[in-house]
């Protein structure tokens, strides 16, 4: 593996003819497909009920197209960032899943120590081992990011903002589409219920979330502070109101509301709103390095990485996610270059299309060499 290293180094090796084990992302879910028992494999691929949601994530980015200039020197790309005053290697973010324990006993650690060597963002969410604290001390130096779930009062609230910030994590997020859990059909249906769910408590402090415990939280932060779950430009004013510093544009991989709009649908409705008035954060089907350009060229700041997260996370560990991220950049960097720009700030909306998808939107329709035999509940 290239370790720390950017694959645009290594160009001059013909693709594919590598030692790298991993040279397709759709390897990664080949792998974990046979490493995972059913339920963990449905907790990455399911949605709630119709999963219509999951699949206009998809079907969003698919419905844009490129615009390509050519004739131009792209020979150096550059396809780095800088964010919450750290360069990163690409715009990205390992973005919060929780029970990441399920794919591997190192669970966030693993994610957060990969996402810091490759040079990537992480969001550890509440609900994931090992925790905060101990999350922190597996990757001190990476740009680490702490997700919250409400489940307690005020007091609770106040408690985990501190130990954040003691922490030395970057920002604070909350989570705010998370009113109602969802109905997941597919665990549903197997009569299957994850043993966290079993020991959770405190959901009525969710149900009971208003704006006042984002200003609660705003008042107590000394980092900046996202609200992930926005979906509207209405709320995402609200949000400004209330000294917001990042709005995310998600709607939980479609695992929340079903009939909801694909998250790139969504995404210039945020951006016309917020007018630079705050960064954005977007995520939403987004596996490949196509998928990342779009979202930088919409109006994203940065793009979380979700369900691929998993993938490489369950075939491979700490290593899998490092080498996530190197394919990721590889297809970023040579999209870059198609496209005639050797850095994101050369791009703007007219490299970009409207277009009618080609394949049938799915969790895996990004992948098509990759078939996975149905399960039949």
């Amino acid at each position: 593996m290239n370790d720390g290293t950017p694959i645009q180094q290594a160009r001059n090796v013909e693709l594919g003819a590598s030692g790298e084990e991993y040279q397709n992302l759709h390897e990664f879910a080949r792998t974990a497909r046979a490493k995972l028992n059913q339920n963990a494999w449905d907790y990455i691929v399911g949605a709630s009920e119709t999963e219509t949601t999951m699949r206009r994530n998809r079907m969003a980015l698919d419905e844009i197209a490129f615009r390509p200039r050519v004739l131009r020197n792209v020979i150096n790309v550059d396809p780095s960032t800088e964010v919450f005053g750290r360069k990163l290697r690409l715009p990205v973010m390992i973005a919060l899943v929780g029970a990441l324990e399920i794919f591997d006993p190192d669970a966030g650690a693993a994610v957060a120590r990969g996402a810091g060597r490759f040079g990537a963002a992480h969001m550890l969410s509440s609900v994931s081992e090992p925790g905060l604290e101990n999350t922190a001390k597996a990757a001190p130096d990476a740009l680490r990011i702490f997700q919250l779930y409400v489940r307690g009062d005020d007091a609770f609230v106040e408690d985990v903002v501190s130990r954040t910030i003691d922490n030395g994590y970057a920002a604070f997020c909350l989570t705010v589409d998370t009113a109602h859990y969802s109905r997941r059909e597919r665990d549903i249906a197997k009569r299957y219920v994850r043993e966290s769910r079993i020991r959770a408590t405190g959901g009525d402090f969710q149900k009971g979330l208003e704006w006042r415990t984002v200003k609660l939280i705003k008042d107590k932060l000394k980092i900046p502070l996202i609200l992930k779950g926005i979906a509207t430009a209405e709320d995402a004013k609200i949000a400004l109101d209330h000294g917001v510093d990042w709005i995310y544009v998600s709607n939980h991989g479609g695992r929340q509301l079903d009939h909801g709009r694909g998250s790139m649908h969504v995404l210039p409705e945020i951006v016309q709103a917020v007018a630079g008035r705050a960064k954005i954060m977007v995520d939403g089907s987004i596996c490949r390095g196509t998928d990342i350009v779009k979202a930088i060229v919409s109006g994203a700041d940065l793009v979380g990485i979700g369900r691929l997260q998993c993938l490489a996370l369950a075939a491979a560990g700490e290593t899998g996610i490092v080498r996530m991220l190197e394919l990721l950049e590889d297809e970023v960097i040579r999209c870059l270059g198609l496209l005639g720009a050797t850095r994101f700030a050369e791009l703007d909306k007219s490299y970009l299309h409207p277009a009618m998808p080609t394949n049938l939107p799915s969790v895996f329709s990004a992948f098509p060499l990759l078939d996975i035999e149905p399960y039949r509940y």
